[in-house]
């Protein structure tokens, strides 16, 4: 079974997969956007755009998810903002016409509420490293309402653990009890956060 968690750029998406990661036996996380880095560090710096662009990166990430979803016996996790429809067919699509159990969810909130989420990461230089997150935040937004990219979850007011919950439950899946407090849950989202900080 593979669990795509959509959304915009600061909308929740990892600390969303690495909680449910977290809390399901047997699950991992499959990240796409390492492919895509990957893919730009071999080309010249005037050549890096968007990496979803490139064919490559799409066809890389349906070969790898294909792969994880036969030969792993767990859960799949993947925290990928996807809003071009002509992509999400050739990746979600592709792996549910070969069969593969795919639940889609896309993780919505005010744009406000996303703009103080992007401005508390990157060790505090907030949105002078997100300006390419801010360009499509409004995009991204109205893209991931329209029908073919639900289920939605708004995430303006629910905790991270309770959105993991609804995702698990929508999915038929078990997840564990979630009996940290505050402050642990708030230092193993920070550890989290620090884990996904990019550099290039």
């Amino acid at each position: 079974m593979l669990l795509w968690i959509n959304g915009p750029f600061g909308g929740g998406k990892t600390q969303t997969a690495f909680e449910l990661r977290r809390r399901i036996a047997g699950s991992v996380v499959c990240d796409p956007e390492h492919a895509g880095f990957g893919l730009h560090r071999m080309l010249p710096p005037a050549l890096r755009g968007d990496f979803q662009d490139l064919p490559t990166w799409r066809r890389s990430v349906y070969d790898m998810l294909d792969l994880a979803l036969r030969e792993h016996p767990g859960p799949v996790i993947v925290p990928m903002t996807l809003v071009d429809s002509g992509y999400f067919a050739e990746v979600v699509g592709r792996l549910r016409d070969a069969g593969h159990e795919v639940h889609h969810f896309s993780l919505l909130a005010e744009r406000a509420t996303v703009l103080r989420r992007l401005r508390q990461r990157g060790l505090g230089f907030g949105l002078r490293t997100e300006s390419f997150a801010v360009a499509r935040l409004d995009d991204c937004l109205k893209r991931l309402r329209e029908p073919e990219f639900a289920e939605h979850i708004s995430t303006d007011r629910t905790p991270v653990a309770r959105v993991a919950e609804r995702i698990a439950r929508s999915a038929g899946l078990p997840i564990a009890a979630n009996d940290d407090g505050p402050l642990r849950t708030r230092l193993r989202q920070y550890a989290t956060s620090a884990r996904h900080i990019r550099f290039d």
